[in-house]
């Protein structure tokens, strides 16, 4: 299964908000009849639908495919500690993920397609892997080129200008506007994960399958 490239508008619809992949919202009235329509939908929805919707839904906001996430869940389970928490750790902690963060893109395929096209580098390194596992202490700093420093500015007022509680920097960040460099402090902590999703569901999905 490819990443989403269909109508967004059609996946927050069936969704909710999904902030990661598209700042479109779904207009008041029409959001109330959503949320009665969905309302109404759980009540004769099976275990096994709610689980997945929510695994569909932690897919399409961080753009993962299917294939990579059962991966991320695998590692997870690897680790020790919550399961949950560390799988969306490890979202969290992709660098594609983290210029989203950092307000460096307004949503998470434009920040992909920013670091596809080598504009990031990390600790001095160019990295175009959007996958790329960011650590604690690796500093980011961005190509020196023209188009580059543009094309920066000008996400940033539009990130700016959306008023998104999404736009607050983590704890875990630190970006300075005037130099254009940005930091990862340490890794993300539950308080941070601004993406609200019911992390276990996703777990006892796969679970079923294994």
């Amino acid at each position: 299964m490819v990443c989403y490239r269909g109508p967004r508008l059609k996946i927050i619809k069936k969704f909710g908000e999904l902030p990661g992949l598209t700042r479109k919202v779904i207009i008041t009235k029409q959001k109330t009849q959503e949320k009665e329509n969905n309302d109404q939908k759980k009540s004769n929805t099976s275990a096994y639908k709610i689980r997945l919707n929510e695994k569909q839904k932690l897919r399409y906001n961080y753009g993962v495919t299917e294939s990579q996430l059962l991966r991320y869940v695998k590692e997870a389970r690897r680790r020790k500690g919550l399961t949950g928490f560390l799988l969306m750790q490890l979202l969290e902690m992709r660098l594609d993920n983290i210029i989203y963060r950092l307000g460096l893109a307004p949503t998470i395929p434009a920040a992909r397609q920013f670091v596809n096209h080598g504009h990031v580098l990390i600790n001095q390194k160019k990295v175009n892997i959007p996958s790329f596992q960011c650590r604690p202490n690796d500093a980011i700093s961005f190509s020196k080129k023209t188009t580059t420093i543009n094309l920066i500015k000008s996400n940033l007022n539009q990130v700016e200008s959306s008023n998104s509680n999404d736009n607050v920097l983590n704890s875990h960040l630190e970006f300075d506007q005037n130099l254009l460099t940005g930091k990862i402090k340490h890794l993300v902590k539950r308080k941070d994960l601004r993406f609200k999703i019911n992390d276990m569901l996703v777990i006892e999905y796969y679970s079923r399958l294994a």
